[in-house]
């Protein structure tokens, strides 16, 4: 007579097996043993006593039990090389260490997909959401944080960038190396971060003593990821004939655009013109040339976020003493910058090439 399949094993004999604690067993099976200290070789006896035994962790019955489903939502524009991706890598270090799954969906700027997602996420009974430079226009009932948000809502956080900070770096480090005639690429009108950026911009410039010309600034217009909105603006740029010896760009990727658009047309980066990014993504420094450029600590930025949305789900923060989380740049200095002397935007030669581009 053929035997039906094995019973599996419940939490509790496993532990008595082992000799351990229930709970102590239920960390190491959930994953978060490391995080509860608790020995690398008892983990993996316990890991490897559940896999002979055929014990898994019934995490629907557990859900229904605790009313929890472990699981938070993530809003992101497009899920593409550079800001979000950072900033996700932190989300997931901290929610796996508390044992979350986390669902991610893009919007990629379509208003529907904007006013849907929100309820989308909460119908599969998420607990949180962490919306990344993502407008939330509706009160969700759940704990909500927002990365580059700029918006209060009820039950809420914000983790955001110091951006006046980040502007006076930039354009000090421009100014120390005799850059007067600096071009602006904004970032789109859709971005979470453009106004208050252009604003900070705009006050550094003046405090500095740095004029600024309207018709060097050039906004993004194309939400479609990588280079080739930066290359479009910065075509735009040169078309105008107006010189320039710097531009200071949105985003990494936007600057890398730029510099694609000034070989076109036989520029040398920095020789001839310097270009300073913005976000400091893993390709900045692998560019070439690599870029100068102000980095927004994105991982930390991501970790924070997912730390104070499990706070707020476990109310240890029932109204947030501090909704808004303020972080700091730092300038990264590379090659793609240069003294004003050597970039020379006065050149004739470098007029022409401009003027006919």
């Amino acid at each position: 007579m053929t035997k039906g399949p094995k019973k599996p094993i419940a939490l509790k004999e496993l532990a008595a097996l082992l000799e351990l604690s229930p709970a102590t067993v239920s960390r190491i099976i959930n994953g978060q043993g490391s995080a509860f200290r608790i020995a690398e070789k008892t983990q993996q006896r316990v890991l490897a006593a559940a896999g002979h035994h055929g014990y898994t962790a019934n995490a629907v019955a557990r859900s229904l039990r605790q009313q929890r489903t472990h699981t938070v939502g993530v809003i992101v524009p497009e899920i593409s090389e550079g800001y979000s991706t950072a900033v996700l890598s932190g989300i997931e270090d901290e929610l796996l260490k508390d044992g979350y799954f986390y669902l991610v969906v893009s919007h990629r700027h379509r208003r529907e997909l904007l006013e849907a997602y929100p309820r989308m996420l909460l119908a599969r009974s998420v607990e949180g959401i962490i919306a990344i430079d993502t407008p939330i226009n509706q009160e969700l009932h759940v704990p909500v944080v927002a990365v580059s948000g700029h918006k209060d809502l009820p039950h809420s956080m914000r983790i955001e960038l110091d951006h006046n900070e980040a502007a006076l770096q930039a354009l000090s480090h421009l100014k120390a190396l005799g850059h007067r005639q600096i071009a602006f690429i904004k970032g789109q009108v859709f971005s979470s971060d453009t106004a208050h950026r252009w604003d900070a911009i705009v006050r550094s410039a003046k405090s500095l003593g740095l004029p600024i010309n309207p018709k060097l600034v050039v906004q993004l217009k194309s939400p479609e990821p990588g280079p080739e909105p930066g290359v479009e603006v910065t075509r735009e740029l040169l078309r105008s004939g107006k010189p320039f010896s710097a531009i200071f760009a949105f985003n990494d990727v936007t600057a890398i655009g730029a510099v694609l658009a000034l070989r076109e047309t036989g520029l040398h980066v920095p020789k001839d013109v310097s270009v300073l990014g913005f976000d400091d993504i893993l390709a900045a420094s692998t560019h070439n040339p690599p870029l100068t450029t102000i980095r927004q600590p994105l991982r930390d930025m991501g970790q924070s976020a997912a730390i104070s949305l499990l706070q707020l789900i476990r109310r240890e923060l029932p109204q947030p003493q501090q909704p808004v989380i303020t972080v700091h740049p730092q300038l990264i200095t590379r090659e793609s910058t240069g003294p004003v002397a050597r970039t020379g935007s006065a050149n004739p030669e470098l007029q022409e090439l401009k003027q006919n581009a």
